[in-house]
C-alpha cells in the first residue's frame, strides 16, 4: 500500500517542522541536527534534497538510518511507532517523533538518543 506522503517532497513538509519547533522557542538548526542524525546526511546533503524536491520515498531510500533510531518509541498521531509495519512509514514517523520531542522542549541529547 502506497501512502500519499511517500510521493510528497520533503521540502513541502520541512517548513512545517521548523514552524512547529520555532513556535515553542526552538530552532531550525535543531530540526536539521535531528534530521541529519536520523538519516546520516550532512548539512549539504540535506540542503540538496530540500532544494531538489526529493520525495520522502527517495529521501529515505538515500538515507543510512541511524541504528539508534530503533530506540524511538511512543505514539505519533495516536499510533504506536512499534506497531507500524511499513518500513518507510515507520521512518517518516521517526522523523515526526523527533520533531515533536524538540517542540516539547526535550534536551537534544535525549532527542538524539545519546
Amino acid at each position: 500500500m502506497s501512502h500519499r506522503i511517500f510521493g510528497l517532497p520533503v521540502a513541502d513538509v520541512y517548513p512545517l517542522y521548523v514552524k512547529k519547533v520555532e513556535r515553542k522557542g526552538r530552532s531550525a538548526d535543531e530540526v536539521d541536527r535531528a534530521i541529519c542524525w536520523l538519516t546520516g546526511f550532512d548539512e549539504a546533503t540535506l540542503r540538496h534534497h530540500l532544494e531538489s524536491g526529493t520525495t520522502f520515498e527517495e529521501f529515505f531510500a538515500a538515507a543510512e538510518l541511524n541504528p539508534a533510531a530503533e530506540l524511538i518509541t511512543g505514539s505519533i498521531c495516536g499510533v504506536r511507532i512499534t506497531e507500524i509495519d511499513d518500513p518507510l512509514m515507520r521512518r517518516i514517523r521517526y522523523l515526526d517523533k523527533l520533531v515533536d520531542e524538540i517542540a516539547k522542549g526535550r534536551p537534544m541529547e535525549k532527542v538524539l538518543r545519546a
